[in-house]
């Protein structure tokens, strides 16, 4: 007697759903998206939908890592077989399984152990199956999808098909699909549900992609309020930074800005503010710093404040609330922390953006063409003393290094690169980035 790895539900899916080959997606493109297709997609979602979580991946990691580098069809030679012998849901069986083992092992797949061990063949009976839910759902979704692009799924349809796609992202099967829905169905339905799994603890691994299509949603919200003028708010950047015309867009990059006596009043100007911001304490840093979720805050703070005369407590109060509804967790650290934390990141970065500019000006020791201005000598011993004071401090040190670096013919540069190389106060990294550049 047969063995079925499928529910019964699955074994009995009607054409196309049931076909395992590559015949299925191309019969799904060409239907029209009706009423009755849409319900039977439903219908595939649910018979598809595991009663517990799934690792799905590819039926032999370590084989396909095997094949990376090789020009041959072994793999997807191997890989064929699992349709050639079980072409149809009611046909996916243990026994089968068996067979196309058995066919691996002639054809010399070095994963295959001799003679295959019943654990290995429930491992690939296993991973075929879950491989086989993913398939069909990705599919469903696709459909349904489609449809809501066209306007033909009405409320009651996406009422049912909204808690579907919750339910397949927390088993982990079809996630990308069940989420590309949901943002389809834009707001509030799919955006409100979207918030649910960022704060779910089943999420888990997926949780950064599920936050990632919802800031996509998010993102007209934050823009509107960005456009909103500050009015009666309390600015928390100084005022040599509120006037910079300079934005997150560029990474405040000052790009082509012509070298004149305003400008380098400006750089100044901008320099002196970045010192006089604050500095958080070396435990919030490390509280911040996970890449992954500091990239994502940094997408709501920039957007909701993509100048710096937008940065005010207000603004930071909502991208404190905000970021704690995408699910992000600060230990620790309350709303007025976050802001600080903040504030120092746009500071160093402007610090940073300055620095830059400053070095890719001509420098005034004759370096510079006849008619190309450059930076006068007087104008790089005060950039040189506030470089140091950047680097002193831990903002923007490479920027701030590099500037001291392309002027060390001022003397006041090659002094205060001296002193960073040589404090045995500042930061080793500190220290071996300014040694990197000291004759």
């Amino acid at each position: 007697m047969d063995t079925y790895l499928l529910p019964d539900a699955m074994r009995e899916l009607p054409p196309p759903w049931r076909d395992l080959t590559y015949r299925r997606s191309q019969a799904l493109e060409a239907l029209a998206p009706t009423e009755e297709r849409r319900e039977q997609a439903r219908h595939v979602l649910r018979a598809c939908l595991p009663d517990r979580r799934q690792d799905v991946h590819d039926w032999d990691e370590d084989l396909r890592d095997f094949y990376d580098d090789r020009d041959d069809h072994t793999l997807d030679e191997a890989d064929a077989w699992l349709t050639r012998i079980m072409p149809t849901t009611s046909e996916v069986t243990r026994e089968r399984v068996v067979q196309v083992v058995g066919i691996w092992a002639d054809m010399g797949i070095p994963t295959v152990p001799e003679p295959p061990t019943p654990q290995w063949v429930d491992k690939v009976a296993a991973e075929w199956a879950a491989s086989v839910r993913q398939a069909l759902a990705y599919d469903a979704f696709a459909f349904i999808e489609r449809a809501t692009a066209a306007g033909m799924l009405n409320d009651e349809e996406a009422e049912d098909v909204v808690p579907l796609a919750a339910a397949f992202v927390r088993a982990g099967v079809a996630v990308e699909a069940a989420v590309r829905l949901l943002v389809s169905l834009g707001r509030p339905r799919g955006e409100q549900t979207l918030m649910g799994l960022v704060n779910d603890d089943e999420v888990r691994d997926f949780r950064q992609y599920v936050r990632s299509r919802l800031l996509g949603l998010r993102r007209s919200v934050y823009d509107a309020r960005a456009r909103e003028a500050t009015r009666d708010e309390e600015p928390l950047l100084p005022e040599g930074l509120q006037s910079l015309p300079y934005s997150w867009q560029n990474d405040f990059g000052w790009g082509a800005t012509a070298l004149d006596s305003q400008s380098l009043a400006q750089a100044r100007s901008a320099l002196e503010a970045c010192l006089a911001v604050g500095r958080v304490r070396d435990d919030a840093q490390l509280r911040m710093d996970a890449p992954a979720d500091c990239s994502a805050i940094a997408e709501v703070v920039r957007a909701l404040m993509p100048y710096p005369r937008l940065v005010t407590r207000e603004r930071m109060n909502e991208a404190w609330r905000e970021c704690r509804s995408l699910g992000f967790d600060f230990p620790g650290m309350d709303a007025e922390a976050f802001a600080r934390f903040w504030c120092t990141k746009i500071a160093d970065r402007v610090t940073a953006a300055v620095f830059r500019w400053l070095a890719d000006l001509p420098q005034g020791g004759g370096a510079a063409g006849d008619d190309e201005p450059a930076v006068p000598s007087a104008t790089a011993r005060w950039a040189a003393e506030l470089a140091e004071r950047s680097a002193r401090c831990g903002s923007a040190v490479q920027e701030a290094i590099w500037f001291l670096h392309r002027t060390e013919d001022v003397p006041g540069s090659r002094e205060a690169l001296a002193r960073l190389a040589s404090d045995p106060s500042l930061p080793a990294t500190t220290r071996n980035a300014a040694q990197e550049w000291t004759p």
